[in-house]
């Protein structure tokens, strides 16, 4: 007998198991990188690009958040995370590309995440993918859509 807790019925695989492992690493990755980027440009150079280090700032908060969610199976407050990231990158990559003037220094999300290989741009679309995927229950069940 094993003794793992059995999660209740729909309530679907953690988010932090099988592939769920590489997103929450991948966020975590991007946690630690974007804080301390804003920290720094924070710190230092605050008066450049007030708007681009706030920025910066808010995607460092978003990631640390999606991280946990993931992490810990808070679908909720996952899920919010990581809308808010794609919703983010999708803004601030299009205002940074219609207006560079804007934007003169580069932020985790400006050019649709181009300094970090579009994977800011990729990144939420898989963590809702997994999230979606995730809260199906076993084989043809169907989560009751509850989170924690």
């Amino acid at each position: 007998m094993s003794s793992r807790a059995v999660p209740p019925a729909g309530a679907g695989r953690s988010t932090a198991t099988g592939p769920g492992r590489v997103l929450v690493a991948v966020y975590a990755v991007f946690a630690v990188s974007a804080s301390a980027r804003a920290g720094v440009q924070l710190l230092r150079d605050w008066h450049d690009a007030p708007l681009a280090y706030a920025l910066s700032a808010l995607a460092a908060v978003v990631y640390v958040l999606a991280t946990v969610g993931l992490a810990r199976g808070r679908r909720r407050l996952a899920t919010t995370a990581v809308a808010v990231e794609l919703i983010g990158v999708l803004v601030v990559g299009a205002f940074s590309v219609a207006d560079p003037e804007a934007f003169p220094r580069a932020t985790v999300w400006s050019g649709f995440g181009s300094g970090y290989g579009y994977v800011p741009l990729v990144l939420p679309v898989l963590g809702l993918a997994w999230l979606w995927r995730s809260r199906r229950g076993g084989a043809g069940t169907q989560a009751t859509g509850t989170s924690r």
